[in-house]
């Protein structure tokens, strides 16, 4: 008789509530549409692109171009059906039976899961009441657990907060385990672990197109890493695991990618005036965040939800989420939508 996998009746898909909200602010998703000469090029390369040909296999070409952006080579980089490919390939690489993977909490729910379907043991270590991270407690938890892999978001996903260059620094040189850290939204934050990849043979940078690129509908993914590293989690991915139509649109965004330069300057400004709004409200505490996102704790959570749903607004709410409790994510949209957002919070 079959039978599911032992395990598996413990985990919690990961889910969303699928609505097609007038103000959609509850993905983390680019605000608008690519920019138009972007969407031009990208249209354009696809017209000439074989559609009864597989993919590249190796994804080459888009490693190349990638690879030369850092000063890397091509068998730096992995490309994934998104950063969420990547980094589950990776703890069935590194992780696996007997072994430990260790990450903050609150963070990406999708670790805790990646690390369970490895059969690996989770240890998620708890943030500080402020969301920001005790390198050494982390630490400490890491080596207890003598964990082959610690996980870290950075700006950190739901909470917006950072982990400093610096800290990540200390914990790369402070470890024997591989630190994997997850710059999903790099672009808005500005800084990078990157340049740990010169000094230090225990440490990985995973990146999406997802967010400040705008290809949530594309799926697609890298990771920068030492060469064994990537070649020995290219060993779980799946052959053309990324498909044909996505390899030459990132590409094409990755070449193009200044002229998104506009568009993070303005989600930046209007982070800074949301943030400033908000804060004003009485009952209301926002995080400081670096991200395209604000996590906002409220007296009454539900409620505000419930009035931002009432007014088309699509929100996130983690408010019965460990360690977010009576908070909900709110994603910076357009000027327009972030209006729309304080006239029904002030109401």
């Amino acid at each position: 008789m079959f039978m599911p996998r032992s395990g598996l009746e413990t985990l919690k898909p990961y889910s969303v509530e699928e609505v097609d909200w007038p103000i959609k602010l509850d993905a983390n998703e680019r605000s608008t549409d690519l920019p138009p000469a972007v969407k031009a090029k990208v249209i354009e390369n696809l017209r000439a692109l074989p559609f009864n040909r597989y993919p590249d296999i190796s994804a080459l070409s888009l490693k190349t171009v990638i690879a030369d952006g850092f000063g890397l080579t091509a068998a730096n980089v992995l490309i994934g059906n998104g950063s969420s490919e990547i980094l589950e390939a990776l703890c069935f690489a590194f992780g696996g039976a007997g072994r430990s993977i260790v990450y903050p909490t609150p963070s990406f729910s999708m670790y805790g899961i990646y690390v369970k379907l490895a059969d690996s043991q989770p240890v998620p270590v708890e943030l500080n009441a402020d969301y920001t991270l005790d390198a050494d407690k982390l630490l400490t938890a890491a080596n207890q657990a003598a964990a082959s892999i610690i996980l870290l978001c950075n700006p950190n996903n739901p909470t917006g907060t950072i982990i400093p260059p610096e800290q990540i620094e200390y914990i790369v040189a402070n470890t024997k385990s591989l630190v994997v850290v997850d710059e999903a939204y790099h672009e808005f934050y500005g800084k990078s672990s990157v340049d740990l990849l010169g000094k230090y043979t225990n440490v990985a940078i995973a990146r999406t197109f997802s967010k400040a690129y705008g290809l949530a509908a594309a799926r697609v993914g890298y990771l920068l890493a030492p060469e064994e590293i990537a070649q020995t989690i290219g060993k779980v991915l799946l052959p053309y695991n990324v498909n044909a139509l996505t390899l030459a649109t990132a590409k094409t965004v990755f070449a193009m990618r200044q002229e998104f330069a506009a568009s993070l300057a303005e989600n930046s400004s209007e982070r800074e005036r949301m943030t400033a709004a908000l804060s004003a409200v009485s009952g209301l505490t926002v995080y400081p965040s670096q991200t395209n996102f604000l996590l906002v704790k409220s007296d009454n959570a539900a409620a505000l939800a419930a009035r931002l749903s009432a007014r088309g607004i699509g929100v996130r709410d983690f408010s019965t989420a460990p360690g977010l409790a009576g908070c909900i994510r709110i994603g910076v949209g357009t000027p327009a939508e972030n209006n729309a957002v304080l006239e029904a919070v002030t109401a």
